[in-house]
Formats: structure tokens, sequence, C-alpha cells
């Protein structure tokens, strides 16, 4: 039989002649300029069982009571009437879900996707109005987290035992070029100043630019002259650092000289994941090792997590009324004087011990000179039952931290360490929530 035939007709048989095609072929072709008229709702178009029926019904219960009192228009009375924060609050937590960073990608969402489309709910938002959400409201994100936790600790799935530390560099707006020395900056501050004076002279003699283009113009140009001035308040800091981890005998050249952004003047040059070194913020979570719940947010430019475990226990304490019981940080944490610092305040911290130079002493002896809490800490964790719980840290820390990139937290599109601070709430804020469904479904 012929390998290419699934009935063999024989090497003498003739072949079929296909009938002669008469006429053009009759398919269903696209007709988009049809007028339809469709009865159906905007709440139908979206399935039931879709995110953003979550998303919207975790907002629908936050009290916004703080946002809602500063509505000018009331009823009975003119002005135009403002979009609903539920509706603005939803799109950022909706887009950090999806990784949408960008307020103008959310418009475009708004405008050609379903789901947001169903969020709106037939109200028309804008890119500039969804950008000046998030800027102006970052303390309301921090009271959306406070509150996501405090229902979930009131459901009794989250007890704040155990809680995990861990941070995350965050590329920051600012590029490498953007940075410079003192006294480029000082001549910078100087150009930008003169360039003000001098728009503002054109823009009087300009007639063919309208009002709000000459506006806008004045605007960028004394932004430029603000972030320049700040980023020369912030040199003696810089410097100060930069003289802190200056090897011994290192002589100040061109290359190591300390810089600040022009652009970012809270960005840091920090060493990324990849081992290269770029500008960045230093993102901080807190998390529940149960539960993988984020329980606390901070945002510094720090370019090491040494230091930052006491604060990250005292926002804790004041935003959830309670201190964790245990603390896992990694290497990077450890400090005898913050471990000491937060072992007084009733919290056991696990953390690894640094290996001692000699190979044949042993890293879990308490040494001479240890204080209770640090002698404690270092007999802690050489027992079995402590490594045991450090492992948890890896679980939960590090993986907080790797879905927050992939919700889009890897590069900050907005400048300055409060900025940051709200974009980093909002990744914490849309986790929870997932992490919420989880628990309860």
């Amino acid at each position: 039989m012929s390998e290419d035939r699934l009935i063999d007709i024989g090497p003498g048989a003739a072949q079929p002649t296909p009938a002669p095609r008469v006429g053009t072929p009759r398919i269903q072709r696209a007709n988009r300029a049809q007028v339809e008229w469709r009865a159906v709702s905007g709440d139908a178009l979206l399935p039931p069982e879709h995110r953003a029926r979550d998303v919207w019904a975790f907002v629908d219960g936050l009290d916004l009571t703080a946002l809602y009192n500063q509505v000018q228009a009331m009823e009975q009375q003119p002005g135009r009437a403002p979009i609903d924060p539920k509706i603005l609050m939803a799109i950022w937590i909706m887009g950090t879900l999806d990784g949408i960073g960008s307020a103008r990608e959310l418009d475009r969402f708004c405008n050609e996707h379903t789901a947001y489309q169903w969020i709106c709910g037939g109200v028309s938002v804008n890119a500039h109005t969804i950008s000046d959400f998030r800027r102006a409201n970052v303390a309301t994100f921090r009271q959306v987290l406070v509150h996501s936790v405090a229902v979930l600790m009131h459901q009794g799935l989250v007890d704040l035992c155990r809680v995990a530390q861990d941070g995350v560099r965050v590329r920051a707006s600012a590029g490498a070029a953007s940075f410079r020395r003192r006294p480029t900056l000082e001549e910078c501050l100087k150009e930008a100043k003169e360039q003000v004076a001098a728009l503002h002279d054109a823009n009087e003699d300009d007639a063919t630019a309208t009002k709000r283009q000459r506006a806008a113009r004045e605007r960028a140009a004394n932004d430029r002259v603000a972030r320049i001035s700040e980023a020369l308040r912030q040199m003696p800091e810089i410097e100060a650092t930069k003289e802190k981890y200056r090897k011994k005998g290192e002589a100040v050249t061109e290359r190591n000289a300390p810089r600040a952004s022009t652009t970012d003047p809270d960005a840091r040059v920090m060493k990324m994941p990849d081992g290269g070194y770029r500008p960045a913020h230093n993102v901080q979570f807190a998390t529940d090792t149960k539960t993988q719940v984020i329980v606390g947010v901070s945002v510094s430019n720090s370019g090491t997590d040494y230091g930052q475990m006491p604060p990250m226990v005292k926002q804790v304490n004041a935003e959830h009324g309670k201190k964790p019981n245990e603390i896992l940080i990694d290497g990077g944490f450890v400090s005898i004087e913050d471990i000491e610092s937060v072992s007084q305040s009733g919290a056991k911290v696990y953390a690894p011990v640094k290996k001692p130079k000699n190979p044949a002493l042993d890293p879990h002896a308490p040494k001479q000179g240890d204080s209770e809490a640090i002698a404690e800490w270092r007999t802690r964790m050489g027992t079995d039952e402590a490594k045991e719980i450090y492992k948890e840290r890896a679980a939960s820390a590090e993986c907080v931290n790797a879905k927050a990139r992939g919700h889009g937290l890897t590069q900050f599109l907005v400048r300055g360490t409060e900025q940051a601070l709200g974009v980093a709430l909002l990744a914490a804020i849309a986790h929870n929530v997932v992490r919420a469904l989880t628990l309860s479904g």
C-alpha cells in the first residue's frame, strides 16, 4: 500500500478529475461599518470570576473617608463632580497586578480593555488624573496596607508571630549620566536659574505660544532648579557617607568623588542583584512567614540593609499594635547593636552568625564581652530548631520579592523616595489582595 494514501487504489487506477471552479468563492467577510444595537450591560461583559471583580470588592470595603472629605463639589451646588476615589484606587491596584506602572499605559488600558472599562463604569479618566492620584495619596496607600493586614488579623489568618524582612534594590528613574560632582552641580544651578530668567522674558514676548505652553515651559525650568538645589542640599550627606566607606589612604579623584543626581536627588548608586552598579532605591518588605502577607514597607536610599531592621520592627508595632515575636533576616542586616536593640524589645532575632577567621573556633559560642542578648543569639543559631526556623526566611521574604518584581517592581517611573514609597505600597497592597483571596478561598 502506498504510504501517502489511506486506501491503495492500485497503480493503474484513474485519478478523479476535480470539478471546474465557477465564479468567486463565497465567504463571510468582516463588515465593521455595520451599525448594531446590542442590549448588554457593562457588567455582563466581564466574566463573573474575573480578578477585576475581586479588586473592586476589596476597594469597596475600604474606608476612604479622608479622600471623600477632599471633594469640594456638593449636591445642589455648582462645580464639576470629581472621579470617585475608589475607581482610581482600583485602577492602580489592578494595574499593579498586571505589572503596569505608567499612568499613560493605564489610560490606554482604560480605553481599550474590558476589565479596566468595567472598573471605570463609564467614567472617563485620563493619564494626568491617574498620575496625580498616586502622587498625592502615599499616606492613604499606607492606611490601605494597614487595613488589609488588620482584616486578615481579625480573621485569624495573620498573627505576626514570625516575620521575615528583606530588601530589594529597584532601579531609579535617574540615569547614571545625571550624577554630577559638587562644582558641576553649582554650575548647573547657575545655568538653570539663568534659563528661568531668560525663559520668563521670552514668554512675555512670544505671541505664538499659548498660555498653557508658556506655563509648561516655566514649570519645567523651575522644576530643574528645584531638583539641582535639592541635589546640592544632599551633597554633605553623600560626602560624609562616601568618606565613611572610603578605604584608608585612598585619595579623592574625579572618578570616586561624591556625586548627586540632577534628575532624582534621592537616588543613590547601588550594587544590583546582577552585580552591576546603577542608580536605585532600597525597598524593604516585612512578611508574615506563615501567610506571605506583607505587613511592613519602607524605602530608603541606603545601599545596604545594614541598620534597616529596628525601624521596621518599630513600624510594624506602630501600625499593627503588635511587635513580631520572631524576626528573620539575612547576613546583610546583621549588626550587634541592632540585634541587641531588637532583642531587648522582646523579639527573637534569627540571623546567620559570621564565621570566625579561625576555623577552630565555634561561631555559636558566646564571645567575651557579649551582652546577654548577643550570647543568646549566638547560642540559638547553633541549634537545629533555629536552623529549621531560619529556612522560612527564603521561602517567604525571597518569594515576596520575586512576586513584587513580577508585578512590575523592576524600575521606578517616579522620582524621589516619597513617590517610590507610593509605588512600593501599591505593590504590597496588590500582593496582599491576592494573598487574601488565596487564604480565604
